[in-house]
């Protein structure tokens, strides 16, 4: 504290005024720290696509350059990429069928998922019934049990109801596989909305259906488009589950590709190009809603 011509001054002390200027050198270190972390990103995802990349360049050469050196040869000779393999593939009966076997899958069964999970969420999480906690204890133990352990009994029960070997006996397995977690996942998100905001759309006169609808559904998007990816994901790249529960006229993708190695076991030119396509349909469905994925994650850890 100084005085200069009978008035009274402060000066700053120099350790704060030091704290609040960073060096030149964090800050040098700072810059470099986050080009680092971009780098080092951008390798990794690299590294990670490496297969993918390394599985389409196999599908599009012929199986005679296929067997005489790897997939990275197309970038000194590029003529050997060609669209015959991919013609061979939808000649082939046992694959086309599969694949839509695949499709009429995973879509049920994704559905189904969502729209019970949601229902049975929002349940748990704001309806009283006798009993609630309890049942909702028996959904959250079902989820330790082992998809192997239900395999033989599931198996036995279809076959005394009919729907052994089809396309419904395999959607409904993963249906009721599946809604343990979804249960549990989205009661724990709808619980976290404000009781408040509820409480003043039943004043406006709304139902359980139209607040189940019109507020909580909105609410729960990102939690929802999350569980329906997961459920995709693993009900589109499983094969367990097919290969007990689904017959020849059944099977999808996965099954078949397994079918066909064992079968023939050297026709690179049709295996090449069906498992880049069971491959490159998940990864198309996860980067088409990966912003409502991170939002589901990101919401649930906020909460």
């Amino acid at each position: 504290m100084t005085t200069h011509a009978g008035q009274l001054t402060k000066t700053a002390p120099a350790s704060a005024v030091n704290r609040a200027r960073p060096s030149l050198g964090s800050r040098i270190a700072s810059g470099l720290g986050g080009g680092v972390v971009r780098v080092l990103l951008v390798l990794v995802g690299l590294f990670w696509l490496v297969p993918t990349i390394g599985l389409l360049l196999s599908s599009l050469r012929s199986p005679e350059d296929m067997s005489g050196s790897g997939w990275w040869k197309v970038f000194t000779a590029p003529s050997q990429l060609t669209l015959d393999n991919y013609q061979r593939l939808l000649e082939n009966s046992d694959i086309t069928n599969s694949l839509l076997n695949t499709v009429l899958i995973t879509v049920p069964a994704t559905l189904l998922v969502v729209v019970i999970g949601s229902l049975a969420g929002y349940a748990f999480a704001w309806m009283e019934f006798p009993g609630r906690d309890w049942w909702f204890l028996g959904v959250v133990g079902l989820l330790v049990v082992p998809v192997q352990v239900a395999l033989i009994p599931i198996a036995e029960l279809f076959g005394k109801i009919g729907v052994f070997g089809s396309v419904t006996g395999v959607v409904l397995f993963h249906v009721g596989y599946g809604l343990p977690f979804a249960v549990f996942l989205l009661r724990n998100f709808f619980a976290e909305i404000p009781r408040e905001l509820l409480e003043a759309a039943r004043l406006d006169g709304a139902g359980e259906l139209r607040l189940f609808t019109r507020v909580v559904m909105p609410l729960g998007g990102p939690a929802i488009a999350s569980l329906g990816i997961f459920q995709f994901l693993w009900v589109w790249n499983d094969m367990l589950v097919a290969l007990v529960f689904s017959d020849s006229g059944s099977q999808p993708i996965t099954v078949a590709l397994q079918t066909q190695v064992r079968q023939f076991g050297n026709n690179i030119d049709v295996l090449a190009p069906g498992a880049f396509i069971s491959m490159v349909i998940p990864l198309a469905v996860f980067f088409a809603f990966q912003r409502q994925f991170v939002s589901g994650v990101m919401a649930g850890a906020v909460k």
